[in-house]
């Protein structure tokens, strides 16, 4: 499945953002920060990932409804999802 340009820009700028969340969670650590403090910042790369996972399913979902002559299997785009989980 190839994924739609278009789509993917607001996914790549949550990515983008996760990356500078990481680099500051690396900094954080090598800082001695507070474990709170950390996880806190950890937690939300986490869920930026996770979401950016679920809108590139959700991309490949919607091809699928409505290209008729989309060749995408239903059951891979389960395997992805499921991966996510």
């Amino acid at each position: 499945m190839e994924l739609n340009t278009e789509d993917m820009k607001p996914i790549i700028n949550r990515l983008k953002r996760a990356q500078g969340q990481m680099g500051a969670v690396i900094r954080m650590l090598e800082e001695g920060r507070e474990c709170q403090d950390v996880i806190t910042q950890l937690s939300a790369v986490s869920k930026a990932v996770d979401r950016a996972g679920f809108a590139i399913i959700a991309s490949g979902l919607q091809q699928c409804l409505t290209d008729e002559n989309s060749d995408v299997d239903p059951k891979d785009l389960e395997k992805m999802f499921m991966s996510l989980a």
